[in-house]
Order: structure tokens, then C-alpha cells, then sequence
């Protein structure tokens, strides 16, 4: 089963090419993704990983976790469920309890 990794810390010039060649020596990557701001279009300097298996996934985090990449020390782990958010007609945004 695959295994989804959040890695942060990345430099802003860092591709997701260039994150799948890094995590590529740990084993078979199926997913490379860096995140970026919607309004500029510059990264935010995390993205997340998806490696084929969860012994490929260990490898990529022991491998990777506290070393140097591009100029920066990573921070890698395994990925946590986004929330969801509730998208509720209360118009707000801030789910059903009014928000604050």
C-alpha cells in the first residue's frame, strides 16, 4: 500500500523532479507534488511524496529527516489527513458552531 510523506522545509527553487530523483534511491516514488500559493505562484517550501510501499516509506524518512537538500535541512514524515472542512451554508467558512 502506498505511503503519502509531508517534506518540508524545501528550498522555493526545488522541483518536483528533482524531489523524485532525491526520494527515487529509498525505493519506487508514485507521487511527487510541491505546493504553491495560488495568487503568486511561488512555492511554499513543502510539498509531500508517495512512495509504493511503507518499508520504502521508512527508508525515505530515515534517509531524508534532518539532512540537506538544496541548501536546506528537511523535515520529513508521514503525512496527516487534511482536515475536512465543513462546508455548511452557515456562509461564514468557519463550520456549524459560528466559528470563534
Amino acid at each position: 500500500m502506498a505511503k503519502k510523506l509531508y517534506v518540508g522545509n524545501l528550498s522555493y527553487q526545488t522541483t518536483e523532479d528533482g524531489l523524485r530523483n532525491l526520494f527515487s534511491q529509498f525505493g519506487n516514488v508514485t507521487s511527487s507534488k510541491i505546493i504553491f500559493d495560488r495568487e503568486s505562484g511561488s512555492s511554499k517550501g513543502f510539498g509531500f511524496i508517495e512512495m509504493s510501499t511503507d518499508e520504502e516509506a521508512a527508508a525515505a524518512i530515515t534517509g531524508t529527516n534532518g539532512h540537506e537538500f538544496e541548501g536546506r535541512q528537511l523535515r520529513v514524515n508521514e503525512a496527516m489527513d487534511k482536515p475536512r472542512r465543513d462546508r455548511g451554508g452557515n456562509g461564514g467558512g468557519y463550520g456549524g458552531n459560528g466559528g470563534w
